[in-house]
C-alpha cells in the first residue's frame, strides 16, 4: 500500500513567518507533526511519502503513485485543501481526510473526500485500517473518548526534509483546564490534561537528536503547564538531566497560560531544561472583557508585572492579544498600545475576535442572531464572523491603527530594548551554531540596516545592544528581522 501525506499551503500570516525565514534560507518554521504521527500509527510495511506544500509542490506524479492521500489541516488551510482536493479528484485519487479542519466542519467536504478520520486519529484510524483490511471502510469514522496519548508513537521524521525547517516539534500533553470561551482547544481535546510519561518524551528528543537536529524544539501543547506537579517531579528534571548529557543540542519554546508567573520553581526548572520562550495568552488588559470571556486566569492580575517577572526568569513572552469583546471600550485601542509598549512582549499578536465553529463564543452568538460567517482562522486577517457591539468602522480602523502602531520601527524597536533591559537570561549558556546565522545576519544588514527604511533605528539598536548587552546582540537582531515580517504582513493586508 502507497499512502502520500499531504500538509496544505499554510497561508502568509503573523506566525508563518515567511519573510523571516527568508533571511536564513528556511520554507518552514515548523513540519506537520500530526501528519508525521499519523505515519507511524500506519503499517510498518506501508510505503509513505511526505508532501509539505508550505516547503515543495504537490504534483500529479505524487498522487499517482499513491493508493491513498491522506489530508490533515487546520481552519486557516481551507482553501489550498480545496485545491488539493480538486486535484486528487481530477486524478481519481482515494481522499482519507482528517485534523481539525475536518472534525470541526467535515460537512462541508462530505461530497468530496471518500473516508473522513476524525477526532483523534490513535482512536479513529485503527477502525478505518480495519474496514480497509476487511474490504468495507466506513465514510465516517468519529469518537468521543479520548486516546491515551502514553501509547501515541514517536513521529516518523525520516519522512520530513529537516534542513528546510527553522523549528521541529514535539507534544506532550493534551487538553486545557481552563475554560475560555473564545477557544477550541477543549472542544477539540477535553479539559482533562493527557499527560505523556518522561520515558516518551525522552525517546522523541532521542529520536529528533539522532536524526541529525541540532536547534529549536517547540513543543506544541496548547498549556505545557496545566499539570505543573508532573513537569517539576518527573518531566523537566529528566529533560534537564537529558540536555546535560546530549551537551544541549536543543532550545525550547511552548504555550502557557500566565500563571506560570505564579510558580518560581517552575520558571526555573524550565530555564534550566532550555526553555527560552513561551507563548502567553494574554488577550486584554480590560477586566470586563477578561470577564466576558471567561478567561478568569488573568483576571486581577497585573499582567504587565507577571510578564516582565517571567522575562526577568530568562524567558522571553510572546503574547497573544485580542480586540473585538462586547465589553471593550472605546479606549482600548490606546491601552492595548500602551500594554505593549510597556510589556516588551515584541511579538504581539493582536487579532481580531472570532467565533470558531462549536465555541461557547460561537454558541452565544448564535443565540443572539450576530453570527454571519465561518471564521477565516486567521485572526489577524482583518476579518470578524460576527456582528460586533462597536461600531464596524470604528472597530476596523482602530485595530488597523493599534497594528500600523506597534509595528512601526519607532515603536517596535523601542520595545525590543525594552525587552533587553528586563531580561535575564541563564548564564554560561550555550548556543548551537549555524552557518545560517551569520548569513541571515549579513541579510540583516543589507535589508534593514542599508535598503530599510528602519536602518536608523536597527544600527541605534545594534549599537546599543554591542555595548550595554553584547550576550543579547543575537537577539535584537533576530527580533529586528521578525519585524520585517510582521511589517510585511500588515502590509499585505
Amino acid at each position: 500500500m502507497k499512502i502520500l501525506l499531504v500538509y496544505p499551503e499554510y497561508p502568509e500570516t503573523f506566525w508563518s513567518f515567511k519573510y523571516a525565514l527568508k533571511f536564513i534560507s528556511k520554507k518552514a518554521s515548523l513540519p506537520p507533526l500530526g501528519l508525521l504521527t499519523v505515519a507511524a500509527l500506519l503499517p510498518k510495511e506501508w510505503e509513505k511519502k511526505l508532501v509539505d506544500m508550505t516547503v515543495t509542490v504537490l504534483s500529479d506524479k505524487d498522487i499517482k503513485w499513491a493508493d491513498y492521500v491522506f489530508i490533515s489541516a487546520m481552519t486557516i488551510q481551507k482553501e489550498s485543501v480545496k485545491k488539493i482536493i480538486a486535484q486528487c479528484k481530477r486524478l481519481g485519487a482515494k481522499i482519507v481526510a482528517g485534523g481539525p479542519l475536518f472534525t470541526s466542519g467535515y460537512e462541508d467536504f462530505e461530497n468530496d473526500v471518500d473516508y473522513f478520520i476524525l477526532n483523534e486519529a490513535e482512536i479513529t484510524l485503527p477502525l478505518f485500517l480495519k474496514g480497509l483490511k476487511s474490504g468495507h471502510p466506513k465514510h465516517i469514522y468519529t469518537s468521543n473518548q479520548w486516546a491515551d496519548i502514553k501509547k501515541t508513537p514517536i513521529p516518523l521524521w525520516e519522512l520530513a526534509d529537516m534542513n528546510k525547517y527553522a523549528t521541529m516539534c514535539i507534544q506532550y500533553s493534551r487538553g486545557c483546564p481552563f475554560n475560555c470561551d473564545f477557544c477550541d482547544v477543549t472542544l477539540l481535546f477535553g479539559h482533562k490534561m493527557r499527560l505523556k510519561t518522561k520515558g516518551q518524551i525522552l525517546a522523541e528528543l532521542e529520536s529528533l537528536y539522532l536524526q541529525g537536529w541540532r536547534g529549536g524544539v517547540s513543543i506544541v501543547d496548547d498549556n505545557f503547564i496545566g499539570n505543573k506537579r508532573e513537569l517539576k517531579e518527573e518531566i523537566l528534571p529528566a529533560m534537564i538531566d537529558w540536555m546535560k548529557k546530549r551537551q544541549y543540542p536543543f532550545s525550547f519554546t511552548t504555550q502557557v497560560s500566565i500563571n506560570l508567573s505564579d510558580d518560581e520553581e517552575l520558571m526555573r526548572l524550565m530555564v534550566q531544561a532550555r526553555f527560552g520562550s513561551v507563548f502567553v495568552g494574554i488577550e486584554t488588559p480590560n477586566e470586563e472583557s477578561l470577564a466576558e470571556c471567561n478567561k478568569l486566569q488573568n483576571k486581577n492580575r497585573n499582567l504587565i508585572a507577571c510578564v516582565k517577572k517571567i522575562q526577568k526568569f530568562g524567558l522571553i513572552v510572546n503574547g497573544g492579544f485580542i480586540i473585538g469583546f462586547d465589553s471593550d471600550p472605546p479606549s482600548i485601542f490606546e491601552s492595548m498600545v500602551e500594554f505593549v509598549q510597556k510589556s516588551g512582549i515584541v511579538s504581539a499578536m493582536v487579532g481580531l475576535l472570532n467565533a470558531p465553529r462549536g465555541t461557547k463564543l460561537y454558541q452565544k452568538l448564535v443565540k443572539e442572531n450576530r453570527l454571519i460567517r465561518e471564521a477565516s482562522g486567521d485572526n489577524t486577517d482583518f476579518s470578524i464572523n460576527f456582528i460586533p457591539e462597536m461600531n464596524y468602522k470604528t472597530l476596523i480602523d482602530g485595530y488597523k491603527k493599534v497594528l500600523s502602531t506597534i509595528y512601526s520601527p519607532k515603536y517596535y524597536y523601542k520595545r525590543i530594548q525594552t525587552l533587553l533591559e528586563n531580561f535575564k537570561p541563564l548564564q554560561k549558556q550555550k548556543y548551537q551554531f549555524h552557518l545560517y546565522y551569520i548569513t541571515g545576519f549579513l541579510k540583516s544588514i543589507w535589508h534593514l540596516g542599508i535598503v530599510g527604511k528602519e536602518r536608523t533605528y536597527y544600527w541605534k539598536l545594534f549599537f546599543w545592544s554591542l555595548f550595554r548587552r553584547p550576550h543579547l546582540l543575537p537577539m535584537a537582531i533576530t527580533y529586528a528581522v521578525y519585524g520585517f515580517h510582521f511589517r510585511k504582513i500588515i502590509k499585505n493586508y
